[in-house]
């Protein structure tokens, strides 16, 4: 053995032991594992990046530890370092199918392995691109799709003695009385969150568990079930409150509702998501970071708890392949290949339970994290779901776009002095808001309602004072082509102070004053700065934003969705805003992302 590759085990022995003792299991949307995006040493060995859907990188980095201390490593040449990063299992899909180079600066970050949540993934991949691009999928662990309840709302509704299925929750759905109709009235209505299927394999497997349920089958499903079940899953999207980009981000909102007394219930019902996603919330843990040395996690004050489906349960089977992709050097992939190998071995098997995952084979212990006090049943789910073929896959992703819960969302742009400071790659802060709003306007429908205001001080307008309407609130119809020249407006406009509070306030009046019941209802704030020149203050503007919670305006709420832009936005404050009507704060502190993060946020709709 060299002693590059000594060295790299002598490094690893330590990580592993960290990993094992400190990470809590994975879950989708989780950020990257520490470092992971931080590119590798220059440690003389054959550098392998596996793009994996964010639930498995802890569990990865542990592997990766492991892998070094193992006889696949030792038989290889050189030495090889194994570093995951997180890309979503949609994401990913998308940039291999569209060819052309990696989305990402350093060449040592573009992936030798990927590792997507499902083969769902590389199917579609390869119909789309090529089947020699996504190589040979191995699954290596699984772990079901489960709808997360909070406990009292369970035992609500029979939990754990009577069987709970998909039409169970669809019927609550249509029921006006919501959960009134279990004797729980001071619930208020049942909701639903579910993650986009366009990027989520959780948000694409409960669509395709719908239709298995409308047709009443548990194997065979065919386009033709998919739309015959147009009208149940129209019914079972009702339900939803918002489509969560992550169900990272969703938990996280959950948990520090719970913690702050309000034990869930004003947020939201039922989350769909993996099991191992589950056992992560309960463990205190529900954005599934990489826990650090010293640090404590704390239990939800209400655990989720299981509920596997009567009618069955989709699976992510989490494969993974060498890609076939021009940039995979030969000595890469004989070092992926080893990786590869070496997760269907006893020791790497052994790994995977203490991250929240199930082992491939029955002869490895699930361990203490799959019991009844994790919310947890090992002998669930009861019945098992296959994937259907590429064709029906499609035929669903494409129903979503037609039955999901219309939207109303109006975006809210900073366009104060500071917006023309660059942001490195030839732009300034106000080309790419401009540029990452007008990327997202294909995501929306005819139906879906669609409004652009911009506020700066010195300017006036029937809005208010400090606002620019650029496009008001109404059905987008066939004005995406002139709403995205409207958006070039933005560049010729007044800029001066910020007064981010009031144009807040004004944005949230007016969406108030149209919301309905029936549609996701939001405001999409993006600002680089703090405020300056508001005359309401931000305890006053929360306070505002809260009222209509606690005064049972949940049916239709407006959400705010910050978008913390540059690292001299105050995103203390944007927090404050978002937490207050039960939105997410997205992170775009490296402005050059500001494309990507605006496409995560317009998931949520």
């Amino acid at each position: 053995m060299s002693f590059a590759r000594r060295a790299a085990g002598i490094l690893t022995v330590a990580t592993v032991a960290f990993a094992l003792s400190a990470c809590a299991p994975g879950d989708e949307g989780a950020a990257t594992a520490s470092g992971a995006d931080d590119g590798f040493s220059d440690d003389g060995c054959t550098h392998i990046t596996v793009a994996t859907s964010s639930e498995k990188v802890n569990m990865l980095d542990a592997l990766a530890a492991a892998f070094a201390e193992s006889e696949q490593h030792s038989d290889l040449d050189t030495c090889a370092t194994v570093r995951p990063v997180n890309v979503s299992s949609g994401n990913a899909s998308r940039y291999l199918t569209q060819g052309g180079d990696w989305p990402a600066a350093d060449r040592d970050l573009w992936p030798t392995l990927w590792s997507p949540a499902s083969t769902v993934w590389t199917d579609r991949v390869a119909a789309a691109a090529s089947a020699s691009l996504v190589g040979e999928p191995v699954s290596f662990t699984h772990t079901p799709i489960v709808f997360g309840m909070p406990e009292p709302m369970a035992r609500a509704l029979g939990w754990p003695d009577t069987p709970l299925g998909v039409s169970d929750l669809a019927a609550l759905c249509q029921d006006p009385a919501g959960w009134g109709s279990v004797g729980k009235d001071i619930w208020g209505s049942f909701k639903i969150s579910k993650t986009n299927p366009n990027t989520s394999t959780t948000g694409l497997s409960t669509i395709l568990m719908q239709s298995y349920e409308a047709a009443g089958k548990s194997e065979g499903l065919t386009a033709a079930d998919v739309d015959a079940a147009a009208e149940f899953s129209r019914v079972f999207e009702e339900c939803v409150i918002h489509y969560g980009d992550t169900t990272g981000n969703v938990l996280t909102t959950l948990y520090e509702d719970t913690q702050h007394g309000a034990g869930g219930s004003g947020y939201v019902s039922a989350v769909a998501l993996e099991e191992t996603s589950l056992i992560n919330y309960n463990l205190g843990n529900p954005d599934s970071h990489t826990v650090q040395p010293g640090e404590t996690l704390t239990p939800p004050k209400d655990k989720l708890v299981a509920v596997y489906p009567s009618g069955g349960s989709m699976w992510s089977d989490n494969p993974i392949t060498v890609l076939g992709a021009d940039w995979v050097t030969p000595e890469q992939r004989t070092a992926g290949e080893a990786f590869i190998a070496f997760l269907q071995t006893p020791e790497a098997q052994r790994i995977l339970p203490q991250f929240g995952f199930r082992p491939l084979g029955d002869e490895t212990a699930l361990g203490d994290l799959f019991t009844v006090a994790n919310g947890i049943d090992p002998a669930q789910p009861a019945v098992t779901l296959p994937k259907p073929d590429v064709a029906t896959i499609s035929a669903a992703l494409d129903q979503w776009v037609q039955v999901r819960k219309p939207s109303s969302v109006m975006e809210l742009i900073d366009i104060s002095g500071s917006m023309d400071e660059g942001i490195g790659d030839g732009r300034t802060r106000l080309d790419g808001a401009i540029q990452g709003a007008q990327s997202t306007l294909a995501h929306f429908r005819g139906t879906d309602e669609i409004g652009v205001w911009a506020f700066t001080t010195g300017v006036d307008s029937a809005a208010g004072e400090g606002i620019v309407p650029i496009r008001d609130v109404s059905a987008l119809g066939a004005d995406r082509e002139t709403l995205g020249d409207s958006l070039e407006d933005l560049r010729y406009a007044q800029r001066a102070g910020t007064p981010l509070y009031d144009a807040v306030l004004a944005a949230y009046k007016t969406m108030s004053e149209r919301a309905e019941p029936g549609r996701i209802n939001a405001i999409v704030l993006l600002s680089d700065g703090e405020d300056t020149d508001s005359t309401v203050s931000l305890d006053s503007l929360v306070a505002r934003l809260s009222q209509d919670v606690t005064e049972g305006g949940e049916d239709a709420l407006v959400r705010i969705f910050p978008i913390a832009y540059g690292e001299s936005a105050d995103r203390s404050a944007l927090k404050r805003i978002a937490d207050a009507t039960g939105g997410q704060v997205f992170d775009a502190s490296d402005p050059e992302r500001i494309d990507l993060v605006f496409a995560s946020v317009i998931n949520n709709f």
